[in-house]
C-alpha cells in the first residue's frame, strides 16, 4: 500500500510527460493547458518536439431538403481520431443554397442576392457579400491573399463566359478582373478545371489536358498557357501546392481503366522547358476504394492539398479517405482511413471537403466549439 501511495503521489513530468501528450488527441490537450505551469510547458513541448500538429481534413455535409442543417467533422492525422464539431449558436449560418467548394480552401454559398464564404480554419464563420455582377453556377472560387476570385462558371446567356471578379475581403467591394484565356472558353467551370494558390498567384489547370494558366489578381493579369501534364499516360490531372511547391496528382490509364495515381512535384519556375519530379505512386488497393465502381467518373474525385498533405476522396462514396504525406521533402507515406462520419443518409447529402491547416491557438480561441472524438 506504501508503493502505491508514493505512485500516485509521485508526479509525471518532464521528457515523460511530453511523450504521453504526445499520445492524447489535440483537443484533449486544452483542458491539460490549465492543470499548471509544467503541464502548459509539456503540451507545447510535446507539440514542438514530439508530435507536432498536422492539417486536418474537414467534411461538410449538408441536407438537399433543409439546406440550414449542416454538419462538420474534421480527421486530424496527427492524432489519428474524427471529429464531429459542432457550432456556437451564435455563429451557426441558416444557409439557403447549397454549400460548396471548388476544392480550395475557401466554402462558400452563392445566390443571386448574396456571396456568402467562410475561410477560417475551422469552417465555423462565414462572411456575408453582395452576389457578384454576373451570375455564375459553377465558378472557380479560391482565396489569393485579402481576396476572394471568382471565375468562370457563368451561364449561358451572360455575354461573357469568361468573366473574372474579385471581391476585397478588407474593402467590402467588388472589382471586374481580366477575363480568362480564350483558350478555356469550353472548360470554365470548376467540373473541368482545377485550381491552386500558391503566394499571389492563382493556377488553373484544365484536369484532361494539364493546359495551365496563372492569375495574379494584384496585378490583374493572366499568364501561359503551361503544360503541365507530366507525361502522356496521363489521363486527369489537378494541380495543388506542397508547401509553397507547385504540385501535381496525375490519374494514370486509358479510359475507363485507371492503372493509378502519381504525384509530381515542379521543378524550379514555371516556362518552356517544365521539369518534374515524380515522389510517389498511391498503392493500387487504395486506387481501387476512391476510384473504383465510381459511375459518376474521374470528375468526382476530390484532391485536397494542404502544406505537406494530400487528402483524396469521391464524395460520392466517400467511406474511404487516402492520405497521403510528403515527407523530407519527397518521400510519399499513404494511409488509407476509414471515414466515421459516414452513415446510411450520407448518400443522400450534399459533401464538401476541404484541407485546413488548424493550430492550437485556434482551438483555444473557440471555447465556445464543441468537438467530440468519434
Amino acid at each position: 500500500m506504501a508503493a502505491l501511495k508514493d505512485a500516485q503521489e509521485s508526479p509525471i513530468h518532464g521528457d515523460i510527460l511530453e511523450v504521453v501528450f504526445s499520445h492524447v488527441p489535440l483537443v484533449y490537450l486544452l483542458p491539460a493547458c490549465h492543470v499548471s505551469k509544467s503541464w502548459n510547458r509539456a503540451v507545447f513541448s510535446s507539440l514542438t518536439h514530439v508530435n507536432p500538429i498536422k492539417p486536418w481534413l474537414m467534411i461538410l455535409t449538408q441536407c438537399p431538403r433543409a439546406p440550414h442543417v449542416i454538419t462538420i467533422h474534421a480527421y486530424d492525422p496527427r492524432s489519428h481520431v474524427w471529429l464531429e464539431i459542432k457550432q456556437k449558436p451564435l455563429i451557426a449560418i441558416k444557409h439557403a443554397s447549397a454549400v460548396r467548394s471548388s476544392h480550395s480552401s475557401v466554402f462558400y454559398t452563392l445566390s443571386p442576392t448574396e456571396f456568402a464564404f467562410s475561410i477560417d480554419p475551422l469552417h465555423l464563420k462565414w462572411n456575408h457579400a453582395p452576389a457578384p455582377k454576373v451570375w455564375r453556377t459553377d465558378p472557380i472560387v479560391a482565396r489569393v491573399g485579402n481576396r476572394i476570385v471568382i471565375a468562370g462558371g457563368a451561364f449561358d446567356f451572360e455575354d461573357n463566359p469568361l468573366v473574372v471578379e474579385a471581391y476585397d475581403i478588407e474593402k467590402g467591394a467588388w472589382a471586374k478582373c481580366q477575363s480568362m484565356p480564350e483558350l478555356l472558353k469550353g472548360s470554365t467551370a470548376s467540373t473541368w478545371l482545377s485550381v491552386a494558390v500558391a503566394g499571389d498567384t492563382m493556377y488553373l489547370t484544365e484536369k484532361y489536358s494539364g493546359m495551365t494558366y496563372t492569375f495574379n489578381p494584384i496585378a490583374n493579369l493572366w499568364n501561359g498557357p503551361y503544360d503541365l501534364r507530366p507525361d502522356q499516360s496521363v489521363m486527369f490531372c489537378v494541380t495543388g501546392t506542397l508547401g509553397k511547391r507547385l504540385a501535381v496528382a496525375g490519374i494514370v490509364g486509358e479510359g475507363e481503366n485507371v492503372k493509378g495515381m502519381k504525384i509530381w512535384i515542379l521543378k524550379g519556375e514555371l516556362g518552356s522547358g517544365i521539369a518534374m519530379k515524380e515522389v510517389g505512386e498511391m498503392p493500387k488497393e487504395m486506387v481501387e476504394k476512391v476510384m473504383g465502381g465510381s459511375e459518376f467518373g474521374l470528375g468526382s474525385v476530390v484532391v485536397n492539398w494542404v502544406g505537406e498533405f494530400i487528402y483524396v476522396a469521391n464524395p460520392v462514396q466517400v467511406e474511404e479517405v487516402v492520405v497521403c504525406e510528403v515527407v523530407n521533402g519527397g518521400t510519399c507515406e499513404w494511409l488509407s482511413v476509414k471515414n466515421a462520419c459516414t452513415n446510411d443518409g450520407t448518400r443522400m447529402k450534399r459533401v464538401v471537403l476541404s484541407g485546413v491547416d488548424v493550430c492550437f491557438e485556434n482551438l483555444q480561441r473557440e471555447v465556445g466549439i464543441c468537438m467530440k472524438v468519434m
